[in-house]
């Protein structure tokens, strides 16, 4: 599996939650995330930069063959009513740090997933609760 193991699991490598633009930016052949990834035990999306990453205007089909690909190869973390450990920690973030609700969700996820956040979202990147890399 290109990017690491798709089972949340107990070992001690890295785990690493992409958001949009990282995503956009791997499938773009970013070499340097690549390589990042390549060692992970385990690396995730949220199914809101699935459905981020779907709903770009004008999106070509290759683009989208390239996502389900991808997809295939890491863990599409869902956001169901019946988490509530994520749920809370949505309305969390989204109330404590005025954070727009897709940014608290992806927040919320990485820090569920026990994962560092890729992003280059600059107010993510500032907060306290969460480890972030950015993209370079």
């Amino acid at each position: 599996m290109p990017f690491g193991n798709k089972e949340f699991s107990a070992m001690s490598g890295e785990r690493y939650l992409l958001d949009t633009n990282a995503v956009v930016a791997l499938l773009r052949g970013d070499q340097i995330l690549q390589a990042r990834l390549q060692s992970a035990d385990w690396v995730g999306i949220s199914i809101l930069s699935e459905i981020e990453f779907l709903a770009f205007p004008n999106i070509a089909e290759q683009d989208r063959t390239a996502l389900r690909q991808f997809t295939d190869t890491v863990e599409v973390v869902a956001l169901e009513r019946s988490n509530e450990a994520l749920i809370d920690r949505i309305v969390s973030l989204r109330q404590q740090q005025r954070l727009k609700l897709p940014d608290a969700i992806i927040a919320a996820t990485a820090l569920e997933a026990g994962a560092t956040l890729i992003t280059d979202d600059t107010q993510l990147r500032k907060l306290a609760d969460i480890t972030t890399i950015g993209i370079h």
